[in-house]
């Protein structure tokens, strides 16, 4: 016969579980070892431990702690890999940018003279078929002449004295700025209209 104090699968038993044999023992009478069964055994240790005990109410405390942790730990790694995928190109669309500028200056200058009439066609097919592909990725083209200045999405480079604009309003777009879905890239380079 194994000694009292082991539970099966040699597991020690608490004091109290042990209290609860030796009454249920001695409340056989003749000195006999009774068997009490595992739920039987919880029961009454369930029984006898207050509800109101303060070490219950601060394991159960920890334990809801611990779950609320683990839970904000979860939604945090899945926030994590959810921006990590949906800004994996930007690296790569930062680095096409200066593409897009290079194409708006040959446009912009190619504009004013008139033997480059048929060289501007392809520079603008190019040019609109890659801002379609790169739109197709959520980079969007920010800034524009004319709108009024916005620091989210504007640098100002320089202000004009114009009488014909509001103040604030943007004069010149340097460089154009580009967005990739809610993120800002690169924020638009402009002169800004100021009063007299």
């Amino acid at each position: 016969m194994p000694p009292s104090n082991v539970f099966k699968d040699n597991v020690e038993i608490s004091p109290e579980a042990e209290a609860l044999r030796t009454e249920a023992n001695q409340a056989a009478g003749s000195g006999a070892v009774v068997a009490i069964d595992d739920d039987c055994l919880r029961e009454q240790c369930a029984a006898r431990l207050c509800p109101e005990c303060p070490e219950r109410a601060d394991a159960d405390e920890q334990r809801l702690r611990a779950l609320a942790e683990m839970d904000n730990f979860k939604k945090r790694l899945q926030r994590e890999k959810d921006d990590q995928v949906r800004y994996a190109a930007e690296v790569v669309l930062a680095d096409l940018l200066p593409t897009l500028d290079n194409l708006d200056l040959a446009l912009q200058y190619g504009r004013g003279n008139a033997a480059c009439k048929d060289m501007l066609i392809g520079v603008e097919m190019t040019q609109k078929l890659l801002l379609d592909a790169l739109k197709r990725h959520g980079l969007e083209p920010v800034g524009e002449a004319g709108e009024p200045f916005s620091p989210e999405i504007h640098e100002a480079i320089g202000a004009e004295v114009r009488p014909d604009l509001p103040e604030n309003t943007v004069c010149a777009l340097m460089q154009r700025g580009y967005r990739l879905k809610e993120r800002l890239l690169r924020p638009a380079k402009v002169t800004v209209s100021r009063p007299e």
